[in-house]
């Protein structure tokens, strides 16, 4: 692929890569003829969904292969050396680490939990370097320093279950920058993370990037991300690049109806009240010879051509190229159609009126909430005398970082969590304490709760249809055998999941399929409340933006109410009628959710808000980053209260900082 508009000299190639793997006497071509090229100095992002081969390509640079997998055609080029003739893994130390290194996934994952981090960065610089004890553990120090983590030396002989998740993705970063390579991948490295912690590690990589003179790879399917950190986006489908040019060009101008659908999927550019535009049907089997187009049958405007035959790479501009025929000369009359009725759409589209709160009933009453956890012989207030409703029909979103008691919250309503203060009522009734058997037995029908974690919440040894049917086999929900197949098959279908993966288990699907799998077992209840708990946080943006249009589909069919947690701000304003920040086991804030986007007034809710990534690089490269100081409150002698600020806008605050919090509201209007 030639490129111009590059700052840097060309260090790494790979051309026409082809990588197979023998699953169960199957032949499965994960990446097909994929190519991109690599500058000294400069940012790639890799895009796609789950499953089109980012990885898989992007591991092959380092032999990391699965012992399955293998690559069968092309080339992979790091400064004339060609990579795909080592044969052992010592000519792949020569590389790996030392000059091409890799941030994984997930860090708990990639980091041994019976060993030290400091240890396990000081092993990496001994055993490629030959460095002394003393001096590489003085290294490693410098290093946990380098990457943002206080206290270092203490920090140093700790183990990985005692960081917070942001803190752990630091020390990978850490052992992966030990030996200064000069090509850094990082896989997904801000999945998961809250939104103040994902841009102080994207800033961390960024430091990082300019001080080592690195060049980063980034594989990613959040496009805020790639807004904020690409130089260049490499788009990919069904293990091939289907679009390639700078940031700028692919946010502005994308010309693959692939890459326009994911843009045109990010709740951002959603407007509320209509469905996201989501991308219907799944990825092609890449068991399968694919004929054509990769992405036709999932294009809904795909032409005769794109069944018949595969397209070749199109030059939209020297920096730019696509792989569609919808750049052919032939079909510049329906592509200027296309785009006429896109805008049209978008033109068309107008907000719905906000949630009516004037006739509408309590369905659930949270009044001072208290959690206590014992930790050996100490107490601490996960949850500290927290007060909201939440109205029949509505979307309550109660949003902040890890560990400020969100989840605490969640299962103490659900009753996980039953030794609580306070009261939690429910159509009416308190629900705290021990209630009877039928009472409690019908809450359970009444209630749902869509966990975080899917691997973690799903019975590994059981099929897909029975993880699904628990409930139903339960409460004996279905009338015979073929009526409980239908209603498998029926939410299944509507959460994105194929009927043939019924038989399946749980360790046979990526993240964002067992979340979905969690979602169709508490939906197919047929709930009246539901705790959705970061229900999307593993998901793609094309299957993220299925699922909150099917969360929002039954909210308006079933009159379903949600209490919707999460760190992601940018799904939580398309989805929310009203927005609960809590922080440290307190809420903060509560509005609206146009008004607490539009008028934020506590320091921890501008923070969180100045930290979310929006699809826009020139919006992501001016944004001011907040940061919020715990020690700026003198709750001393003035004690804050909850207070109701304005009309259906409430904070957390002492008086002297209310006066401060209405001059701010007089000076907006």
């Amino acid at each position: 692929m030639e490129n111009n508009g590059h700052t840097g000299p060309l260090i790494f190639s790979a051309k026409d890569v082809e990588i197979k793997f023998n699953l169960r006497g199957r032949t499965l071509t994960a990446v097909r003829g994929a190519s991109l090229d690599l500058y000294q100095g400069e940012t790639l992002a890799i895009v796609g969904e789950s499953g089109c081969g980012k990885s898989v390509f992007t591991k092959s640079f380092i032999g990391m292969l699965d012992k399955n997998g293998s690559i069968t055609g092309g080339q992979i080029i790091y400064r004339d050396q060609e990579l795909t003739k080592f044969s052992t893994e010592k000519e792949w130390l020569t590389v790996r680490g030392k000059k091409i290194a890799m941030v994984f996934q997930d860090p708990m994952t990639s980091l041994n939990p019976v060993r030290t981090v400091g240890e396990q960065i000081a092993e990496v610089i001994t055993w490629h370097f030959g460095t002394a004890h003393a001096k590489a553990k003085e290294e490693a120090i410098e290093l946990l320093r380098r990457v943002g983590i206080q206290d270092a030396e203490a920090r140093y002989k700790q183990y990985p279950h005692q960081f917070s998740g942001g803190m752990r993705q630091r020390v990978v970063i850490a052992t992966a920058i030990a030996c200064r390579p000069e090509i850094l991948i990082c896989d997904e490295p801000t999945t998961a993370l809250d939104v103040t912690v994902q841009a102080q590690i994207l800033e961390l990589i960024r430091q990082l990037q300019r001080e080592l003179k690195m060049t980063v790879i980034y594989i990613t399917h959040d496009l805020g991300v790639v807004a904020n950190v690409a130089d260049w986006v490499a788009v990919m489908y069904a293990g091939q690049i289907v679009e390639y040019g700078t940031v700028r060009e692919i946010f502005r101008g994308a010309a693959h109806p692939y890459t326009r659908a994911l843009l045109h999927s990010m709740p951002q550019l959603g407007v509320k009240g209509h469905d996201l535009y989501s991308i219907k049907g799944t990825p092609p089997s890449l068991y399968k010879e694919i004929r054509g187009d990769a992405f036709a049958p999932r294009n809904p405007e795909a032409m005769e051509i794109d069944f018949e035959e595969e397209p070749p790479m199109f030059k939209v501009s020297d920096t730019h190229w696509a792989k569609t025929w919808l750049l052919h000369p032939y079909a510049k009359e329906y592509r200027e159609q296309l785009e006429s009725r896109t805008r049209q759409q978008h033109e068309s589209r107008k907000p719905t009126p906000p949630f009516n709160y004037d006739c509408a009933e309590k369905l659930l009453q949270v009044k001072d909430l208290t959690v206590k956890f014992k930790i050996g012989s100490k107490e601490f207030k996960a949850v500290d005398n927290v007060s909201f409703d939440i109205y029949r029909g509505e979307t309550l979103s109660l949003v902040g970082e890890s560990g400020s008691g969100k989840t605490t919250i969640g299962r103490a309503i659900m009753r996980i969590y039953n030794k609580v203060d306070g009261s939690i009522i429910f159509k009416g009734e308190p629900i705290t304490g021990k209630l009877p058997r039928g009472e409690a037995k019908r809450l359970r029908l009444e209630m749902q709760m869509i966990f975080q974690d899917p691997m973690a919440s799903l019975n590994d040894r059981a099929k897909v249809d029975y993880i699904i049917s628990e409930g139903l086999y339960n409460y004996h929900l279905f009338d015979n055998e073929a009526d409980r197949l239908r209603k498998v098959e029926e939410i299944m279908g509507e959460v994105g999941l194929s009927s043939e993966f019924s038989s399946r288990f749980p360790h046979e699907f990526s993240g964002g399929q067992r979340q979905r799998i969690g979602i169709a077992r508490s939906l197919i209840m047929d709930p009246d409340f539901v705790v959705a708990d970061e229900p999307i946080s593993a998901l793609d943006v094309s299957i993220r933006a299925q699922v909150i249009n099917l969360l929002n589909k039954l909210k308006r069919e079933r009159n379903l109410t949600y209490l919707f947690i999460a760190h992601d701000l940018s799904v939580v304003r398309f989805i929310s009628d009203r927005i609960a920040v809590i922080n440290k086991g307190r809420l903060v804030e509560l509005a609206g959710c146009d008004e607490l986007f539009s008028h934020p007034l506590h320091p921890y809710t501008k923070a969180l808000l100045s930290a979310v990534p929006y699809p826009d690089p020139d919006v992501e490269r001016g944004k001011k980053l907040l940061t919020y100081d715990p020690s700026i409150h003198d709750y001393s002698v003035d004690k804050p209260s909850w207070s109701e600020i304005c009309p259906g806008h409430f904070i957390l605050g002492n008086q002297r900082e209310l006066d401060g919090y209405l001059r701010e509201i007089e000076s907006c209007s």
